[in-house]
């Protein structure tokens, strides 16, 4: 008998065993559960701007954690080692919230720059839970949590971190479906990836920012960037806060996206001035 995931829009349903197309959520005993769960793969002290956010507490560091699994298969992924592995393809140690937040705590009281947690470098909504535990405990603590997310979520995994998040960066692929397709996504991707962006915007405790990643004839014209600064500026209204902070990024050769070159430096430069159009708050990267 299957069960089905329900973590994401992808909804797998998975015979008693089997891991989801994440491969970091499997069927036990009629439950889907994270397996990933502590486990982690990467442990880093990051400036705050590296996630990127360019508007929360910047000159600050966080630290960064992952484990493995995705629920995209973006061609182009930068983190493909531990975005695209299971958990016999990387060596990871089991790290608890416990543990984690102890460790933050430590690193704090050797430099007060250091501000909270950032989950990171993966897809952590796959494993939600451990986000969730995480972050209850490093609030206890008075430590931040820093979601760098795909935002290819369920709006009840955003539901169980209300209160949780103070600030996420999330990925906005491109502004189509047919991108999100190229992605791997699962039908109504860009859908669930907008109530994302518009559940984390309505939250008055969450700082939000946004970031695109530039593909040379993929996601590069002036109506596609037009439309999705347009739409993330729309998401503004009635907030009294200050506009969504938005990224617009160069592409360089990946994974399995080795087949053209970097994004040109004056194409991300024209393309930010274009969502300035809409937005006060827009910075380049990786140029």
């Amino acid at each position: 008998m299957s069960t089905t995931c329900t973590a994401c829009p992808r909804h797998c349903r998975l015979a008693p065993g089997q891991l989801g197309f994440c491969r970091a959520r499997r069927a036990r005993d009629g439950v889907v559960v994270a397996e990933s769960y502590g486990r982690v793969t990467s442990l880093a002290l990051d400036p705050i701007e590296k996630k990127p956010l360019a508007r929360f507490m910047p000159g600050t560091f966080v630290v960064s954690v992952g484990s493995y699994g995705c629920n995209l298969r973006c061609p182009f992924c930068q983190n493909a080692d531990i975005s695209q592995a299971g958990e016999a393809d990387i060596p990871w140690r089991d790290v608890s919230p416990e543990e984690l937040v102890g460790l933050t705590i430590d690193a704090r009281a050797r430099d007060k720059r250091v501000t909270g947690i950032a989950y990171t470098y993966n897809e952590p909504l796959v494993g939600w839970e451990y986000v969730r535990d995480c972050a209850r405990l490093a609030h206890e603590h008075g430590l931040v949590n820093v979601l760098v997310s795909n935002g290819c979520a369920e709006a009840h995994v955003l539901d169980e971190l209300a209160g949780l998040i103070d600030a996420a960066n999330i990925d906005l692929k491109g502004f189509t479906d047919a991108f999100y397709d190229t992605c791997g996504g699962a039908p109504g991707a860009l859908e669930r990836v907008k109530g994302t962006i518009a559940h984390l915007a309505a939250d008055p405790a969450c700082h939000l920012e946004v970031t695109t990643l530039i593909v040379p004839g993929m996601n590069d014209t002036d109506d596609e960037i037009d439309a999705a600064a347009r739409w993330l500026a729309s998401r503004d209204e009635g907030r009294g806060r200050e506009s969504i902070t938005y990224h617009i990024t160069r592409f360089f050769p990946r994974w399995h996206m080795t087949d053209r070159g970097p994004t040109p430096v004056e194409t991300v430069y024209h393309l930010a001035d274009v969502a300035r159009r809409h937005l006060e708050h827009v910075y380049t990267g990786n140029c």
